[in-house]
């Protein structure tokens, strides 16, 4: 048996810069620790005393299979995040129940797969010119696409909707300057910011940092997190937000399944990932 499996999907589209500086502090701190296949039906689970969800980067392709596994982990070992964060975050539908919670996020009007919804009526009716489609269950922008800006691409729209969930979102224009800040929170800590940069399709993720967390992103980030169901075991998390006309920031979105942390800019968020596994082990037991 080993202390810990790093769960990430078998085929990676791109590195993950965390995995490698993360097994290397688990080995400094004397913890056993490999990185596993979350759709390798192969892997005994529990052969490790705790699981860590990373890079499972595909899960939105097969959800239900993915959330299958992770009960199936929890089942049999320490699972973490926690199952209930899991299964609640992976659909975007969790930016309704933050903005019902108080917490301000970007505003947002889901599509239920198959709906019969005309999008130019949609957002006329918000006052939204641009806006930004995509799907509900979804990693790295896959799917997303920026419409509006001469007229609606209704075609485009109904085959997305005829997929599953879509949400409808306005353009934001602060990100284009801004760019979106990811704040980064380790078992309940905040660790650092990042900057990053709008992504559409296949398009490299552009980074910068760390940078300075403002008090008003600081205090959106614990709202965010307050939400959470479970958010008593969170051991990490990331709150994407970006700026409204008014320079205020809003919640974009709420990274709690396999965010990158961004290890590279910051040396405490990676102690404390390391800290708050270890204690999980030495507690032994489920949050």
């Amino acid at each position: 048996m080993i202390d810990v499996a790093l769960a990430r999907c078998h085929t990676l589209a791109e590195p993950d810069p965390d995995e490698a500086p993360l097994l290397s502090a688990l080995a400094a701190r004397g913890l056993q620790a490999e990185s596993w296949a979350w759709d390798d039906d192969a892997v005994d689970w529990s052969a490790a005393r705790l699981v860590v969800l990373r890079a499972t980067w595909n899960y939105y392709l097969d959800r239900d299979r993915f959330l299958a596994w992770a009960r199936h982990v929890d089942e049999v070992t320490l699972l973490a995040n926690p199952l209930n964060v899991i299964t609640w975050s992976t659909h975007k539908r969790y930016l309704l129940d933050l903005a019902d919670a108080g917490v301000k996020v970007i505003p947002t009007a889901l599509v239920a797969r198959g709906n019969q919804v005309d999008l130019a009526p949609l957002c006329s009716s918000r006052g939204w010119q641009c806006v930004v489609v995509k799907p509900a269950v979804a990693a790295a922008s896959y799917g997303a696409y920026v419409d509006g800006e001469h007229g609606v691409d209704q075609a485009r729209f109904a085959a997305l909707v005829g997929a599953g969930d879509v949400l409808v979102q306005p353009f934001v224009d602060s990100v284009q300057s801004h760019g979106e800040r990811s704040v980064v929170v380790i078992d309940g800590q905040l660790t650092h910011s990042v900057r990053k940069q709008p992504r559409f399709g296949d398009d490299p993720e552009r980074v910068t940092g760390p940078h300075p967390v403002a008090p008003a992103e600081s205090e959106l980030a614990r709202a965010a997190l307050a939400a959470v169901p479970d958010h008593g075991g969170l051991l990490y998390a990331r709150v994407d937000m970006v700026r409204d006309a008014a320079d205020e920031p809003m919640v974009s979105e709420l990274e709690l399944a396999e965010p990158s942390l961004f290890f590279d800019y910051s040396d405490e968020a990676l102690a404390r990932m390391v800290n708050g596994i270890d204690n999980r082990l030495q507690r032994g037991r489920r949050h």
